[in-house]
């Protein structure tokens, strides 16, 4: 004997499978966008006529109820657009990208944008690339996705479902409701301190590291080349990343005068916001501007009044003067992440048709204040007795960080007449270039210490605060170049025994260098460095009873120069040939 309810459950079914496949059959409407103008073709057809089952009810039709009106607008949403003012890479939607920048795109990162998916018909945002128009254009279409799920929001009668609900504000006279509606909320002492001390305290605006450096319009702009060698001018200048790059510009020589990028003003004339949304603005000062000539003679130029860019005639062909060649800013900030001086220096020349396109060189350094220049430990090669250059790379991608005394950077163990580990911790040796070093000390123990305690001690004496991960490569390696700089390969030995306490014994550091350049001044460059942690194993002590174990650091300079062969040029063929009767009558 079947259940009565069945038939009338099949039946429901049946005709919500009916509405969806009559939504289906709809066409929905276009929207075809293109780069520089908007054509908008919308088609609609009716739903076609289809057999509906006997018995079944009819799809709800628009009188059935209001439908949801989306909360947000697909078409002026894009997921993808990360950075301001700046196009993203294969970002099909990010409205600051040009035909230029689509014509290095691969494909869309994000071709389809949609709303809620929990609705039976929603708008939907589908974006791709024309690569056969010149210049490529970016397809945009607005569309009516049909949900095919016969569990789908069709109609609704509580608008305030499709939004979340703004949380009623306490005060005096709603406090005491809100405490009785509210179970189990609680308050203390301590909660109360730490909630008032986070709203009530302002908090201190500052620049940070790799954040863009904000103008009185948008950011200060540093060009650079994006996927290809070209200048793009919406890179953003960040903040105590040193930057030099060389990019290539095509020009119109005709129309030098009124492109922005050759001019000097285009440089000079940002105002850097002292920290970030401050009203405090920062001129920046022109220090010194250079002539180059069609030679390549430079001359100083006195005045630092902004020229611009000429276009003069010099008989058959036409010459642009003070273009931008060469562009370096010097940025002065101080401890609290403020920026308090910007200066620039420029190379300005003249270009002729002969040097279309344009190589243009942007650099930007950043000085802290009151603070001296860091000394090189050699130009380029390390020069024997100075210490070697470390630093540490925060993530991958950015450039090495450095303190600024180089005596600090990559140190040992520091011995004492006492041999005493504990009396000058903290006081280390720098490693100096060339020279071979061993220090130790020696740590007096207690049966009472645990083990772990007393290996994480130990370590940390050898190691000392903030052991580096990069070594520089040559003595005047810059931060900002990576591959300059050779990483330190970090290895742990260790003898296990039983019933023993594992403790590291010695740090051993292996620095590898060979002579770079020519023969008749051969320059110093390290290639591989080798940190290797020794651990032994102790005996555990009985409690009260007292030990003495050794520590020591041990640095060594190995050369591996492959031998240098003089090289000679090939001793030159001759190829002649004598007459057939030379040797008459001889032969």
């Amino acid at each position: 004997m079947r259940p009565r309810g069945i038939p009338l459950l099949l039946v429901v079914l049946l005709g919500c499978w009916a509405s969806v496949s009559a939504q289906t059959e709809a066409t929905p409407a276009v929207a075809t966008e293109g780069l520089n103008s908007t054509e908008t073709a919308l088609t609609t057809f009716g739903p076609s006529p289809s057999t509906r089952p006997l018995g079944t009810p009819r799809a709800p039709g628009p009188t059935s109820g209001p439908r949801p009106t989306p909360v947000t607008d697909v078409a002026a949403l894009c997921v993808c657009d990360l950075s301001p003012a700046r196009c993203d890479v294969n970002c099909c939607c990010d409205p600051d990208c040009s035909s230029v920048d689509f014509s290095v795109f691969s494909a869309c990162s994000v071709p389809v944008v949609m709303g809620d998916n929990q609705f039976c018909s929603q708008k939907a945002a589908i974006y791709s690339l024309n690569f056969t128009a010149n210049p490529p254009q970016r397809v945009f279409k607005l569309i009516d996705q049909i949900n095919p799920s016969i569990f789908c929001i069709h109609t609704t009668n509580y608008k305030p479902a499709l939004s979340f609900i703004n949380p009623e504000m306490p005060d005096e006279n709603s406090f005491d409701t809100l405490m009785r509606t509210a179970d189990g909320f609680t308050l203390n002492a301590e909660s109360d301190i730490s909630f008032t001390t986070k709203l009530d305290v302002p908090s201190t605006a500052k620049y940070e590291y790799g954040v863009p450096l904000q103008t009185s319009d948008s950011f200060l702009r540093f060009p650079s080349s994006l996927t290809s060698s070209l200048c793009t001018d919406n890179n953003p200048a960040a903040f105590l990343v040193n930057q030099a790059v060389k990019c290539t510009r095509k020009i119109n020589l005709e129309q030098c005068e009124e492109t922005e990028a050759l001019s000097m003003a285009f440089y000079s004339s940002p105002e850097i916001r002292r920290v970030p949304d401050s009203r405090t603005k920062v001129p920046i000062t022109v220090q010194s501007i250079v002539i180059q000539s069609l030679n390549k003679t430079l001359t100083r130029w006195e005045d630092t009044d902004v020229l611009q860019p000429a276009l003069v005639n010099a008989g058959h062909f036409s010459l642009c003067v003070n273009v931008v060649l060469e562009v370096k800013y010097s940025l002065t900030y101080t401890d609290e992440g403020e920026v308090i001086k910007a200066d620039l220096s420029l190379l300005l020349g003249t270009v002729s048709n002969v040097v279309v396109p344009l190589q243009q060189k942007f650099e930007i350094h950043f000085l802290q204040e009151n603070t001296k220049p860091v000394p090189l430990s050699g130009n380029p090669g390390y020069v024997v007795g100075l210490p070697l250059a470390a630093g540490f790379q925060p993530h991958k991608g950015s450039g090495i960080i450095q303190i600024t005394n180089r005596y600090r950077q990559l140190t040992i163990l520091h011995s004492t007449t006492e041999q005493d580990c504990l009396a000058l911790e903290g006081v280390r040796t720098p490693v100096l270039f060339g020279y071979t070093m061993q220090s130790g000390c020696k740590l007096r123990l207690t049966g009472a210490l645990p083990c772990r305690l007393v290996a994480q001690k130990v370590e940390s004496l050898l190691w000392g605060q903030g052991f580096p991960d990069y070594v520089a490569s040559f003595g005047n390696s810059q931060a900002q170049d990576v591959l300059d700089w050779v990483p330190i390969h970090f290895i742990t030995q260790s003898f296990n025994r039983k019933d023993s306490c594992q403790l590291p014994g010695a740090l051993v550091i292996e620095v590898k260098w060979t002579k770079y350049g020519s023969l008749l001044n051969p320059q110093a460059k390290i290639v591989n460095v080798t940190a290797n942690l020794i651990s032994s194993s102790f005996p555990e002590a009985n409690s009260g009873n007292e030990r003495t174990i050794l520590i020591s650091t041990a640095v060594t300079f190995v050369d591996v120069s492959a031998p240098a062969e003089a090289g000679f040029r090939a001793p030159p063929a001759i190829n002649a040939k004598l007459p057939f009767n030379f040797f008459f009558p001889f032969v």
